[in-house]
């Protein structure tokens, strides 16, 4: 419809300020807003219905009129109950960027004129999305619940037939209508998503799994008041939320993509209300890590411990024990760490360990509520609560504060195998394909995590050997890389960190001349050394496996002592091949 349809009906009551050479322009929908800035909830082609709240001085209509215009808004129309008159600044303001005003009169209500601009924008069709989206979207802004994704996918599916899903960057669901979506086809999914969103391919992005098409369309907020997208894609790329509808949208009009690009932008909203609920959980980690790494006391982090526990467990009644998880995530070109200066990995890193924190079997886009992440420097850092069960009344209070009651012993001791706790391997288990897609050629993930403390004074040694764990990590090959406290009690994980240049003289002193005498021989000497060590040093067992005869296999021993100068009889000898032999 037109704005010049809304003068023509008198039960609107809508009287004319301005813009009359601007009256033929077309109402796509209608949104009502106090917001000073409402950038993030229009999409264009709106009728701005405001009481004008946010108006306290001539200063304010400027900047609210100009973020309008900036928004393609199709016009503005302003309440007299509030103010009386529609104030002469928020008229000349509109005249300056040529947007249409209307004043309402008081005595009409706003969801007057909403009804009846859906009406006419649906053309009295129900099953047309654009109305759809113009009723979820007043729904969304007129309260803090706003309904969830869940509304938004329901009314597609009832609308326009269609299944759609939101998932997490890792495929995990967020939300969903009708039956869910299988945790490998979401992988799938989002693993396809994230390949193509790091080619620069604007979405939706045809997808097929399985012998089924389906578009996947980016979920982020880029309302009109926002800076243009001139940020690298690596910030968002493992963080965005993606909408998954099973169809093959390539040959579908402007329209209905234009429509699909609303919802997006109705879930993103909802996304950003998610994201700021996290901040309490956030500043109680930075708060708890601070104080961990600066050596305060540890009755002053017990403290902290006592306020984070009620947030983290909410309604539990116990305390906890605590595990850290540190991640980090590096770009470059050439799988060396970005250089200072370069794309700031920390907020990356933040988004992504709460994203993998979440138990893959949970579904819904509260469940994260129990995971507080900070981050410092290019490290993301997770405090994650481990309940334990409470054998007396003072425990839970005596063990979150470390204090008299908690046995010295315990403090800062590993849990117990069979207590429930975070294995590096199965938190990547199923994230590792879609992030190995999104990280592509040029990032890597790794991970670390340490064993479980049941106090304050623990958490400094929890964090140093998730750190530990970690470094362990970004020395293996691969994308995406984890290690976990288990691991750490090998004398081989301390290899990753002798230098390149030491560990290329020392395996090359013990193992060149071996490599050298078979090329030139073919004799296996490195395959027998590898053996012999294998076996513990016994002959009858090596040989067996070799299937050589014994006098062969001391042979072959004996030409690689004579070689190298080395000999396989003492334990020193025995060690310095097999760290060289791990290291080449």
């Amino acid at each position: 419809m037109r704005l010049r349809a809304l003068l023509e009906t008198d039960a609107l009551g809508l009287r004319l300020l301005g813009g009359e050479d601007e009256l033929d322009r077309a109402v796509r929908g209608v949104m009502t807003t106090d917001l000073r800035d409402p950038s993030r909830y229009l999409s264009g082609g709106e009728l701005v219905l405001t009481g004008l709240a946010w108006h306290h001085d001539a200063a304010d209509s400027e900047p609210f009129v100009r973020i309008l215009a900036g928004a393609g808004v199709a016009g503005l129309a302003a309440g007299e109950a509030e103010l009386g008159d529609v104030p002469a600044d928020l008229v000349e303001a509109c005249r300056r960027h040529r947007l249409p005003l209307f004043a309402v009169h008081e005595t009409v209500a706003f969801a007057t004129i909403t009804e009846y601009v859906v009406r006419q924008v649906s053309g009295e069709r129900a099953g047309d999305l654009a109305a759809v989206v113009d009723r979820h979207r007043r729904l969304m802004t007129s309260g803090p619940a706003g309904g969830g994704p869940e509304v938004v996918l329901d009314l597609l599916t009832s609308d326009l037939d269609l299944r759609a899903w939101v998932l997490s960057p890792t495929g995990r669901q967020i939300a969903g209508a009708g039956a869910p979506l299988p945790g490998p086809l979401g992988a799938a999914l989002a693993g396809q998503h994230l390949a193509a969103t790091r080619t620069g391919r604007r979405g939706p992005h045809r997808a097929a799994v399985g012998g089924t098409t389906y578009a996947l369309f980016p979920i982020r907020n880029t309302g009109r008041g926002a800076v243009p997208a001139a940020r690298d894609v690596r910030e968002s790329v493992l963080s965005d939320w993606l909408l998954a509808v099973e169809a093959d949208a390539s040959d579908w009009p402007t329209a209905r993509l234009d429509l699909l690009q609303g919802v997006t932008q109705l879930i993103a909203v909802e996304r950003d209300r998610r994201d700021a609920a996290r901040t309490v959980r956030r500043r109680l980690a930075q708060e708890v890590l601070e104080l961990v790494q600066t050596g305060a006391a540890p009755a002053e982090i017990a403290a902290r411990l006592r306020v984070a526990a009620p947030v983290l467990l909410p309604g539990l009644g116990v305390a906890p024990q605590w595990q850290v998880v540190v991640a980090r995530v590096d770009w470059s070109a050439s799988g060396q760490a970005a250089a200072p200066g370069g794309l700031a990995s920390g907020p990356v890193a933040q988004a992504l360990l709460e994203e993998i924190l979440v138990d893959p079997a949970v579904g819904g886009p509260d469940s994260a509520d129990r995971i507080a992440v900070a981050h410092t420097g290019e490290e993301a850092i997770a405090l994650v609560p481990l309940p334990t069960l409470a054998t007396g009344p003072g425990d839970a209070a005596d063990s979150a504060a470390g204090g008299d009651a908690a046995e010295a012993g315990a403090e800062g001791a590993d849990a117990p195998d069979g207590d429930p706790g975070l294995h590096a391997d199965a938190l990547l288990a199923s994230v590792r394909e879609p992030l190995s897609a999104g990280l592509a050629d040029d990032g890597r993930l790794t991970l670390g995590v340490s064993a479980a403390v049941h106090s304050a004074e623990g958490l400094r040694g929890a964090l140093e050997e998730a750190r530990h764990a970690r470094r362990v990590a970004a020395a293996r090959p691969g994308r995406v890389c984890a290690a976990g406290h288990h691991e750490l009690a090998s004398h081989v994980l301390l290899l990753p960190f002798v230098p390149d240049d030491v560990r290329r003289a020392f395996t090359a002193r013990l193992l060149d001349p071996l490599r050298d005498y078979d090329r030139r021989h073919r004799a296996e000497l490195i395959e027998t050394l590898e053996a012999f060590l294998d076996c513990d040093g016994s002959w009858t067992r090596c040989a067996a496996r070799l299937h050589l005869h014994v006098n062969t296999l001391r042979y072959r021993v004996g030409r690689i002592e004579q070689l190298t100068g080395r000999d396989l009889s003492r334990l020193e000898d025995k060690l310095d091949f097999f760290l060289a032999l791990r290291m080449s």
